[in-house]
């Protein structure tokens, strides 16, 4: 039977072994043939079975290959020597019993297989293995806004069974009284109109990978139906490149509404998505308790905030003058407003791995990971997951004590000093100019046109009043004689 096996399920067996799984095919083989040789467990022999019957799922085993198995084997114990709850049994198809098993054998092999009663019956369904084949390995990237209570279906892998283009999978679970009762008294505690529960039943897809945690990752053309009911997943996320393929987000998907909220009655998941060769995909199901960005704003705060000292070391770092540089910085400018909301920082925060020095306000950044989680720092785009978020007790001890600027000056010793705003100032300017420039243009017109106020007197009481000849006093020669100059007689009445 391993003889048969192809890469993967080679490089499944010895790491199910413990044993070192890297590779090419023939080394691989050679590495599970030792390990038969060596002398396997009963567990091994079982997950010989379980990739035998995955790889060839309609095939009965036939006394040769259960001879194979036996001569690869080498040092095995003989069947009559192990205790029947531990004895390697054979696949057996529907609607066949232990005696039709029995009478197919040769009588060579009668001996070492035992006669199965009602409770060896029982013990082959107990060890046999289920449909499809549990990967503790594979582990899923913890979700800030989620608190896991329960795992449901452990990681299980949605391999390719059948030469066929598009796939099918069936999963059962099943709920206890005790969480039952959890979601049932969980509802409408969320804010908002919406009606829903906090505790939810969690469907998550990933790659089957053992090497890291795993994001969420959905498998191409996937259809999921639970309890005979299409569920809805997240829609496809707008494509980067021409001719990529369409990507729905990384998210987990929240079934309670479909789910039978029974102890009794369990649930069904059918699972279709088309097959790619050398990629495997895993599901798992969780019962989860639905956090707030209120609750993990808390959190943050339980944490504690962080020492100033660690800012100022980082701003004496960032202001040491280099030697190797020409142009030596000896101050550095700092904001103090959100770059999120354009708001006054309130809980100034950052991610460790961020080597800037401003800050964001945690509330908006975790409301708006609440609506689309991107966990991205919005000063210089790098990662910043929830579990690295730091509040800056330096930001704190500046936003307390000063209160009527928005921007300060950071020293190379560490100390700081507001920085006031710059349009104030030029609106003092500006006014002030325009007071002095207006008050120089009345005193001008004053000068020029002296018989305002008494043009409007005289326009009252129809009275005469003298005119001014400003060209009296003129030097040019080349004026006209003072012939045309009016005289008293002949003035008249000012508009």
């Amino acid at each position: 039977m391993v003889m048969s096996f192809r890469v993967s399920e080679l490089q499944v067996l010895l790491g199910f072994a413990g044993r070192n799984k890297s590779g090419r095919k023939h080394e691989l083989l050679a590495k599970a043939l030792q390990l038969l040789k060596s002398g396997c467990s009963p567990a091994v022999q079982m997950k010989i079975k379980e990739l035998y019957r995955r790889r060839f799922p309609r095939k009965v085993l036939t006394p040769s290959d259960l001879s194979m198995l036996h001569v690869q084997a080498g040092q095995l114990p003989s069947a009559t020597a192990l205790p029947p709850s531990t004895v390697c049994h054979l696949p057996y198809e529907h609607g066949s019993g232990a005696a039709a098993a029995a009478t197919a054998l040769p009588p060579a092999l009668l001996p070492s297989v035992p006669v199965l009663g009602p409770k060896c019956e029982t013990d082959v369904q107990h060890l046999s293995p289920p449909i499809h084949p549990v990967h503790p390995d594979v582990k899923m990237k913890r979700l800030p806004f989620y608190d896991v209570y329960d795992e449901l279906i452990k990681p299980t892998t949605l391999a390719s069974t059948k030469c066929q283009r598009f796939e099918e999978a069936h999963f059962t679970f099943a709920l206890t009284p005790q969480q039952v009762q959890q979601i049932l008294t969980s509802r409408d505690l969320l804010p908002g109109a919406k009606c829903d529960y906090t505790i939810q039943v969690q469907l998550r897809f990933c790659l089957c990978e053992t090497s890291c945690p795993q994001e969420d990752y959905f498998p191409p053309n996937l259809f999921v139906k639970v309890n005979g009911k299409l569920c809805p997943l997240p829609g496809y996320l707008p494509p980067t490149k021409n001719g990529a393929e369409p990507k729905r987000p990384s998210r987990p998907v929240n079934i309670t509404p479909l789910a039978r909220l029974s102890a009794t009655v369990p649930n069904t998941i059918v699972v279709n998505w088309s097959s790619e060769f050398g990629r495997n995909y895993s599901l798992s199901v969780y019962l989860v308790k639905q956090l707030t960005s209120v609750t993990l704003l808390q959190k943050l705060r339980a944490k504690g905030i962080r020492n100033p000292d660690h800012s100022r070391a980082l701003i004496k770092e960032k202001l040491t003058a280099d030697p190797d540089s020409e142009i030596a910085t000896t101050s550095l400018r700092v904001s103090l407003m959100c770059p999120l909301g354009k708001m006054r920082l309130v809980v100034p925060c950052r991610a460790i791995t961020c080597s800037h020095l401003q800050c964001f306000d945690a509330a908006l950044y975790l409301q708006m990971n609440e609506k689309k989680p991107t966990w991205t720092c919005p000063v210089c785009d790098k990662k910043a997951p929830y579990d690295s978020l730091i509040i800056d007790g330096l930001f704190m001890e500046i936003l307390n004590s000063c209160t009527d600027c928005d921007e300060i000056q950071f020293m190379e010793d560490g100390s700081w000093c507001p920085m006031k705003p710059k349009k104030e100032k030029q609106e003092v300017c500006q006014a002030s100019s325009f007071t002095e420039t207006s008050h120089c243009f009345s005193s001008a017109a004053t000068a020029l046109y002296p018989v305002s106020s008494e043009g409007k007197s005289s326009s009252e009481g129809k009275k005469k009043v003298e005119v001014i000849d400003l060209t009296l006093d003129s030097s040019s020669d080349e004026e006209e004689p003072p012939a045309k100059k009016l005289c008293p007689a002949s003035s008249v009445a000012l508009p």
